[in-house]
């Protein structure tokens, strides 16, 4: 009798990352305002991929910067997501170390409840923090990404997860291998400033020259030029963007 195996499937979300950048790989600028690196057309086809993922993460230090809502803006998207009996918006969730997270950011403004991960130590008094603004969830000490998709996956029903940053959550989840697509968004400009944010901060990153992302397709969005990637081999869950626009 022949034998064979059986490929793994991990059981984590199918995980989107996606980011704007400068041409010389800066995610904002060191000044105190928020760099725009987007234009509307790429605005717009990053709205189409958060209406198509059930859960959309960021780092707690992108709450801190950036105060985002994390909401579909396209009213016909939400009306599309809430005919499938699917939730208006995309579950919100956060990664946090310390808990320090203000409960008046946009983040916990709803609607629905956000999740926030949270290290063991600090899960007491973020939860106490946070109050009844969003569940608080002990992810391990330190704090395991992997541990978090597994829960969002098994508990959540997540099965397509948006991750739009920032830096540190960006390579964190490149570099522990939890990623099956890359949409780089760049912007015709240079920062040029050290102190700016950067994507691809250094790590061991799996995929090397040795072990190489496969491009999928590039296409121009007004001044932009969107570059996307395929990370492994994991099937696409059906409702997605597709990958060649």
């Amino acid at each position: 009798m022949a034998t064979g195996s059986v490929r793994s499937v991990p059981r984590r979300p199918y995980t989107l990352l996606s980011c704007a950048v400068s041409v010389d790989g800066c995610l904002d600028d060191a000044s105190g305002e928020r760099l725009i690196l987007s234009g509307p057309a790429d605005l717009d086809a990053v709205d189409e991929l958060r209406a198509a993922c059930d859960a959309i993460l960021v780092g707690a230090g992108t709450i801190r910067a950036d105060n985002p809502r994390l909401l579909v803006r396209d009213p016909a998207r939400v009306a599309r997501r809430t005919a499938r009996r699917l939730p208006p918006h995309p579950l919100r969730v956060t990664v946090t170390a310390t808990g320090d997270l203000d409960p008046a950011a946009r983040f916990f403004a709803g609607p629905g409840a956000p999740l926030v991960y949270c290290a063991s130590p600090a899960v007491a008094a973020a939860t106490a923090r946070l109050g009844g603004a969003a569940e608080v969830i002990d992810a391990g000490d330190p704090v395991s990404l992997r541990t978090v998709l597994a829960d969002l996956y098994s508990e959540r029903s997540v099965a397509a997860l948006l991750v739009e940053g920032g830096a540190r959550m960006l390579r964190d989840v490149l570099a522990d291998d939890l990623a099956d697509e890359l949409r780089l968004a760049i912007a015709p400009f240079f920062v040029g400033d050290a102190r700016a944010p950067r994507f691809g901060l250094p790590a061991a990153y799996p995929h090397t020259p040795a072990n190489p992302m496969t491009p999928s397709s590039a296409c121009r969005l007004d001044d932009m030029t969107v570059l996307l990637f395929r990370l492994g081999a994991r099937e696409r869950p059906p409702g997605l963007p597709p990958l060649t626009p």
